[in-house]
């Protein structure tokens, strides 16, 4: 005799454990995160109009104080597109040395943003749209510059006189924020060791020593010597550098790949290790 096989009414309202799981929506995409997690902070970040029109303008206002009064820097093509391509490096990593690391130890003290790390999704959609929104207000402050660059100083004639290829300044623009990215990770790692005021002090301390050093505010060549090989192996100089060939031409330093990438893979290692030890202390 064939045992009796347990059926269930169509309209039964009790189901299976597989029937249920079959019945819940999938969640969201990675993409659907990062999607939703950029758009929180660009409209963060016009909510503070001031601090993003003078994050904005401040390359373009150095350019206007610092290189233009300088007329044979204005009128040599050559050496004012080197002057812009170190400001638009400049205005690049303060926008993310700055944007990581205050705006990371401040969001550390949100309760909000408490709440959305103990979320099952990861760091890396909250981290992937942070970068986003800190390129595209980098892409923002790159663009003025580039405008007064062209309007106020001999730069065009480097393409039209020069030689130079178009394609350079698109190229360029790439270039400036990809390079950012050790910066990025920089900017990680003092935001999620420090806390917020600390994070203030610790940023303008680490930015403004290296800027310099790496030939952001002054051409590397007038170093002295000593200065001149220190700088080599920074960060800051290797992206003033890489920033300047792609705009000038006027060649690399051998060192100046591996120092890109070298400092790229130690603070990116940095940055994992202080976001897992900050995950580790807070919510474990």
């Amino acid at each position: 005799m064939k045992s009796p096989v347990q059926t269930r009414p169509a309209g039964a309202a009790t189901a299976t454990p597989d029937e249920r799981a079959a019945r819940v929506a999938p969640g969201p995409t990675q993409f659907t995160l990062v999607k939703a997690h950029t758009k929180a902070h660009i409209l963060e970040q016009l909510r503070i109009p001031v601090a993003v029109i003078s994050n904005t303008i401040f390359p373009s206002l150095a350019f206007l104080f610092f290189v233009i009064p300088q007329e044979a820097v204005a009128s040599n093509p050559t050496a004012a597109l080197t002057a812009l391509a170190q400001l638009a490096m400049f205005g690049v990593m303060s926008a993310f040395l700055f944007s990581y690391g205050v705006g990371v130890a401040e969001d550390r003290a949100n309760p909000w943003t408490t709440y959305l790390r103990t979320l099952p999704v990861g760091p890396v959609p909250a981290t992937v749209a942070r970068a986003a929104a800190a390129m595209m207000f980098a892409f923002f402050a790159l663009v003025p510059l580039f405008v007064l660059g062209g309007f106020l100083t001999s730069a065009l004639d480097a393409f039209t006189g020069d030689g130079l290829s178009w394609w350079r300044v698109p190229a360029s623009l790439a270039v400036f924020l990809l390079c950012g990215l050790p910066f990025l990770a920089l900017g990680l790692t003092i935001g999620y060791l420090c806390t917020s005021k600390v994070a203030v002090a610790v940023t303008q301390v680490v930015f403004f020593p290296m800027a310099f050093a790496g030939g952001m505010m002054l051409p590397p060549m007038i170093f002295p010597e000593w200065l001149n090989t220190f700088s080599l192996m920074l960060p800051s100089r290797a992206a003033r550098d890489l920033s300047v060939d792609v705009l000038t031409t006027t060649g690399l330093h051998s060192s100046t790949i591996p120092v890109i990438i070298a400092w790229t893979l130690i603070l990116g290692t940095l940055a994992v290790w202080a976001n897992r030890r900050d995950q580790g202390r807070r919510f474990r």
